[in-house]
């Protein structure tokens, strides 16, 4: 999903810096719900580029919008609709053209409303200076750090701002966590944890879905999750390292693994995954 493919030459030209990068993707996308604070009131049509699933097309479509090079931030009106997802996976495919290792993250997030965890994607980038892994809000540019309050540094969001999935379930399951707390809009409990669970590590192995893409064990009914096993998953997303057989092996099972096809549950349709 990351890969630029045809688009990559875009890429040649972009500042290497990681902050620099994420400023990068910030000129090109608007989150199409967080877009009527800038001003922004998106159409049906322009809203339909939040479906876009792989790098290639995402650059294709911003573009074909504005030719201009990327470093080149467009309007609030001009830039391209998209989730946080985008940002991410967007983000992540700049940083790797350039040198770095970084991987998309699926949790859930503190900072967008008090006492709840919101559905959310971040960047995950290896800091070879502190041998870490640093997460980085790609999406959070100075208008929303100032509309959401964020006091910390977005280029090393600490790890209770943002949870990953795999983290979250534990905490659930534990009883650390109500989740309840935990989902987006109307949508919440222990089911949309575990769905974000198998995104976080189909992620983890180059299948970045769409937040709102449904195949496998995912469903809207606790009674109907396999605890024990996405007990096992939780553990890949939350201690990654090391483990990427674990995690190829956990993919080949048919409960987690991304088939042809996926069920896109805003759209209401099965649609090729790729």
């Amino acid at each position: 999903m990351a890969a630029p493919g045809a688009q990559a030459a875009a890429l040649d030209g972009l500042p290497p810096d990681v902050g620099a990068l994420a400023g990068v993707v910030q000129g090109l996308l608007i989150h199409e719900h967080v877009a009527p604070s800038y001003g922004v009131a998106l159409s049906d049509a322009q809203r339909e580029t939040v479906h876009l699933r792989r790098v290639e097309d995402m650059l294709a479509a911003i573009r074909s919008a504005a030719p201009a090079p990327l470093d080149r931030a467009r309007p609030p009106a001009g830039r391209t609709a998209a989730v946080c997802r985008h940002f991410t996976l967007l983000h992540v495919a700049m940083l790797r053209h350039h040198g770095h290792v970084a991987r998309a993250r699926c949790g859930f997030a503190t900072y967008f409303a008090p006492g709840k965890f919101v559905d959310h994607w971040v960047t995950e980038v290896r800091d070879t200076e502190r041998q870490r892994w640093t997460l980085v809000d790609a999406q959070l540019d100075d208008h929303q750090r100032r509309l959401f309050g964020i006091a910390f540094d977005p280029l090393d969001v600490p790890r209770d701002r943002f949870v990953v999935a795999g983290d979250a379930w534990q905490a659930c399951r534990e009883g650390r966590a109500d989740p309840a707390a935990f989902g987006i809009h109307t949508m919440a409990g222990l089911w949309f944890v575990a769905s974000n669970v198998i995104r976080d590590v189909a992620a983890l192995a180059g299948h970045e879905m769409l937040p709102w893409d449904v195949w496998g064990a995912m469903t809207a009914d606790d009674a109907q999750l396999d605890l024990p096993y996405l007990d096992r998953l939780a553990g890949l997303s939350h201690a990654p390292e090391g483990r990427d057989a674990a995690i190829a092996a956990a993919l080949a099972d048919p409960r987690a693994a991304v088939p042809g096809t996926v069920f896109n549950a805003v759209r209401n349709r099965a649609e090729p995954a790729t």
